[in-house]
């Protein structure tokens, strides 16, 4: 606030110097005319110099016939020719000359002689009005200071208005909200047989699968007024200012009754209580103890209905997830096959598309991506058609932006050295045909040593089709390809380089989930050794405490480097056993950088 009103100051100070500047040099032109004495004029007169004189009240107005003007003061009481006379003037020069009488009005009078006194009068007004005035919004702003910061989309405003039409896919989501939308639109029915819908629904899921979408969704259906307004936007440094911005928040709520409140994120304010350092009397705290007070207040008849989204459900306070509050839990999966190909649909809708794109194969090759990904990824398609000057959008520009989205942009700046990119092929190389020779692995659509993003190459490999539940085959098929590139490296260079440290520690991260997670191994047995939180500092583990004993912990560590060595020796007998294949792939890399799926079939079929 006091930048803001210094940075006014010195505005208001710029343009007090510049109009007293102006007025100087507009005062000083009034005033660089010579002035003559009576005397002088009669002389000039009676020797021809003088054309015309202009009278001004008192003041002589002379113009001389060499383009030059003068001014000389006349006797007030006497005309001009009685004064004239009385210096001794030819009358017969004086009719030679011509004569005006200019009558002052009261603009000039205003110029002349009020407003030089009047103008420094103004402006220190001016001034004294303009810090009055700060002194006034600064007041009003510390009224102002608990009001909701919420965000309102009216159902009279087309352009933000969402409805479920524009939200593809989450079937099931749509099902569970509808129900929320015929109680906004005619509650009547509802209430005449004794039913309360829920107060709230808490919209559960990935990042990018569309809450917020969703929650515009329902209000745009049943037409009815969206505070939209993020869970940070209530926390301020002062203490108490959250919670009376959720009080104000819920009034105006009641107020435009029927309505919908959002807040997104939720888990910034509603943590567990008494996690962590404040005690349970700081702002965060506070704001959601106020949050649940509002939500214990609302009676069906109000007709507000609360909307809120996260993705972090298992670190909410219970007391917010208890019947009466978000008791109407809506989850949201990452789109499948299906899903993604309608939601492509709609993100392409106003975007020019070439004949020979086929949305079905782009869903196909997308498998994990969220909504907000796949608008992502056709954003990135235009971009890259506009930069090649296309007038469509063509099938290789989304097919390159799948690998920009997943992978980062192409980094051509940098270089591989010879033996850098030998060594990047034959390692892409051993994943790819690891993957290719196990049963229950994904098939590669891509192999690469064009660098992108942090990775020096990478091979691509993606499900035919879209996976709830993974199998112990699946798994352990998967270590193995992701120990290829590490045996690759060791069986023809005899050598192990950076390269593989992020594979290692991909397997490593899986095969402990085996063990601990998964209860896939036969000496740990179904068991899920996890380790338990203590202590939480600022949302994140500070220490932790094991459930399980020191023997326990050491059989882990001997069963996750089993299952290691395990996908070691498997990776190692494909890459023996096929070795002409993976020099040919190797070379083929070399020399092209890239291989795309029907090339890479092509090669790895059984001479």
């Amino acid at each position: 606030m006091m930048k803001n009103f210094s940075k006014k100051f010195l505005w208001a100070f710029v343009i007090l110097m510049l109009l007293s500047a102006a007025y100087s040099l507009v005062a000083g032109q009034f005033q660089s005319k010579k002035e003559i004495s009576l005397s002088e004029l009669v002389k000039k007169v009676n020797t021809g110099e003088v054309s015309e004189i202009t009278i001004s009240n008192s003041t002589l107005e002379i113009k001389l016939k060499d383009g030059s003007e003068v001014t000389a003061q006349k006797e007030v009481e006497a005309s001009l020719t009685q004064t004239l006379d009385n210096y001794g003037i030819d009358q017969g020069k004086l009719k030679d000359v011509n004569v005006h009488v200019k009558s002052n009005g009261t603009l000039a009078f205003l110029l002349g002689v009020v407003l030089p006194i009047l103008m420094p009068v103004i402006l220190i007004g001016f001034f004294i009005w303009f810090m009055a005035r700060q002194v006034q919004r600064g007041s009003m702003q510390a009224f102002t200071f608990g009001q909701s910061r919420a965000r309102l989309i009216t159902p009279e405003s087309q352009k933000d208005r969402v409805t479920f039409k524009d939200v593809a896919g989450v079937k099931e989501a749509k099902e569970e909200l509808k129900e929320i939308v015929d109680f906004l639109k005619s509650p009547k029915k509802f209430l005449d047989i004794g039913a309360k819908i829920p107060k709230g629904v808490l919209l559960m899921g990935p990042p990018g699968s569309g809450k917020t979408l969703l929650a515009k969704a329902v209000a745009g259906e049943a037409g009815v007024p969206f505070f939209h307004m993020s869970a940070s936007e209530f926390i301020e440094m002062f203490v108490g200012v959250g919670a009376s911005r959720t009080r104000d928040l819920f009034r105006l709520a009641k107020k435009a009754a029927p309505s919908i409140i959002f807040i997104d994120e939720l888990d910034a304010i509603g943590r567990i209580r008494g996690a962590g350092l404040g005690g349970g009397h700081d702002e965060r705290e506070q704001t959601l103890n106020q949050i649940l007070v509002e939500m214990d207040g609302m009676e069906t008849d109000d007709r507000v209905i609360m909307i809120a989204a996260t993705n972090r459900p298992d670190v909410l306070d219970p007391a917010l997830l208890r019947p009466g509050r978000f008791d109407r839990r809506v989850m949201l999966d990452l789109p499948d096959k299906q899903d993604r190909e309608a939601i492509l649909k709609i993100h392409t809708k106003n975007k020019p598309l070439a004949e020979d794109v086929a949305l079905k194969v782009i869903a196909e090759r997308t498998p994990g991506f969220s909504g907000a990904d796949l608008a992502n990824l056709v954003n990135e398609g235009a971009i890259l058609a506009a930069r090649q000057n296309q007038k469509t959008v063509a099938q290789m520009d989304l097919i390159s932006s799948i690998e920009k989205v997943m992978l980062g942009p192409e980094r051509k700046s940098r270089l591989l050295t010879v033996a850098e990119k030998k060594i990047s092929a034959y390692h892409e190389a051993g994943h790819a045909l690891v993957a290719a020779s196990l049963v229950h692995a994904d098939p590669v659509h891509k192999i690469s040593i064009v660098s992108r993003g942090r990775a020096a190459g990478y091979t691509l490999k993606l499900p035919i089709e879209d996976k709830h539940l993974y199998s112990r085959s699946y798994f352990l098929d998967e270590l193995a390809v992701s120990l290829g590139g590490y045996v690759a490296e060791i069986l023809v260079f005899n050598e192990i380089t950076t390269g593989a440290s992020d594979d290692l520690r991909k397997a490593t991260d899986l095969a402990h989930n085996l063990v601990t997670r998964f209860g896939m191994s036969e000496k740990i047995g179904p068991m899920v050794l996890s380790e338990k939180e203590e202590m939480v500092f600022l949302g994140r583990e500070l220490t932790t405490e094991k459930n399980f004993s020191e023997e326990t912990a050491r059989m882990i560590d001997h069963e996750v480097k089993s299952f290691l060595d395990s996908a070691r020796v498997r990776a190692e007998e494909v890459l023996i056993r096929r070795r002409a294949k993976l020099e040919e792939i190797a070379a083929v890399l070399i020399e092209k950088e890239t291989i795309e799926r029907e090339e890479f079939d092509r090669l790895v079929k059984e001479s």
